[in-house]
């Protein structure tokens, strides 16, 4: 078999859907031990700041964690970058050098620190891919892997789901173009997974920007891990069942979560109401940079924040039926529990 993990790939699915969708109160209520978040201070958002307080964030970590983010077997570092909301709401591009820059100093090669984005029209007008009137580009040595090509999907590896290609929105049908030679109802029912980040990097690291989300609630670090990395996910946004389902049990992956080294996010913009489109006018900006290995608490935290936003300006909070982060939780992939997180300040 071409892949020694895909048994496990696909029992990791089927054990997190059964787990899902057989939560009681009570085992939901266990929720998994809490991981720390590392926070610095950002005075300003420049490239000098960002390199100095991610170095911060990245030896603390290592410290005292004992894991070290240097070339492994592979010799491959990739970086999950998101683009989707356009100019103005993507990962700042200081702080994705300043991450190239730390992995630089621990050994690595800049033409062996890949990013992975999902569209070339946005990741081109963010600044990650060339510009067409200049061709320059910050990251001249590092790949980037554009997965709406549908270069980066096996056809092996996949989440399957009731859902049909028939309810997506347009642009779906582009999403599995070139995964497979044959169309049918099956293949329509399928999300294929983008393989750089769990097959041939020795780690990842999660650069997410936060918006709300009319279907997920949240926008954040989940789902730039899941259904950001994924084909022929748009027909999930039709349905507010199944798309916090399709989250949680795409985070649960085990072979997914092993090279997932942990998120990194900067406050530097975040947009609390009508997004994922970038709206100025309500987006915020806190001077805080943030490093965990749970992606929930990260999303828990910035999903308070966005709540108070929305209450101060006379708008609801994000609906309490929006179930992502607590189906995530259930699952075992981090904490929603807000009040009792380990905030550990890094200078």
């Amino acid at each position: 078999m071409r892949f020694p993990a895909l048994p496990l790939f696909f029992a990791a699915f089927l054990v997190a859907a059964t787990a899902l969708r057989a939560a009681t109160p009570a085992a939901a209520s266990k929720a998994p031990s809490q991981e720390p978040v590392w926070q610095a201070s950002m005075p300003k958002f420049d490239e000098s700041t960002y390199d100095k307080q991610v170095e911060a964030l990245i030896a603390n970590f290592e410290k005292v964690s004992g894991k070290k983010l240097v070339p492994g077997a592979k010799k491959k570092a990739g970086l999950k970058v998101y683009a989707d909301s356009g100019p103005g709401m993507a990962t700042p591009v200081p702080l994705v050098k300043a991450v190239i820059a730390a992995l630089v100093r621990r050994g690595f090669e800049n033409k062996d620190i890949f990013l992975v984005g999902l569209n070339a029209l946005r990741l081109r007008m963010t600044g990650y891919l060339p510009s067409l009137v200049s061709g320059t580009t910050p990251f001249n040595g590092n790949p980037v892997y554009v997965l709406e090509s549908g270069r980066f999907y096996d056809p092996v590896w996949f989440y399957d789901s009731p859902l049909p290609q028939r309810f997506d929105p347009i642009f779906a049908e582009k999403q599995t173009e070139g995964v497979s030679n044959t169309s049918t109802k099956d293949e329509d029912r399928k999300s294929f997974l983008a393989t750089p980040l769990f097959l041939d990097a020795d780690f990842w690291i999660n650069l997410p920007v936060y918006t709300d989300h009319p279907t997920l609630g949240v926008n954040g670090a989940l789902v730039n891990a899941t259904l950001w990395n994924a084909s022929n996910t748009a027909r999930f946004f039709r349905s507010p069942a199944n798309a916090p389902a399709a989250v949680a049990e795409m985070s649960a992956i085990p072979e997914l979560r092993q090279t997932w080294m942990f998120t990194i996010v900067s406050l530097e913009h975040y947009q609390f109401i009508g997004g994922p489109f970038f709206n100025s006018l309500y987006s915020n900006t806190e001077p805080l940079l943030w490093l965990s290995t749970d992606p929930v608490i990260l999303d828990s935290l910035v999903r308070d924040r966005m709540n108070a936003l929305r209450k101060k300006g006379g708008f609801i909070d994000i609906s309490d039926e929006i179930r992502t982060l607590e189906f995530a939780e259930s699952l075992g992939v981090g904490s929603t529990k807000t009040k009792s997180v380990k905030i550990v300040p890094v200078e």
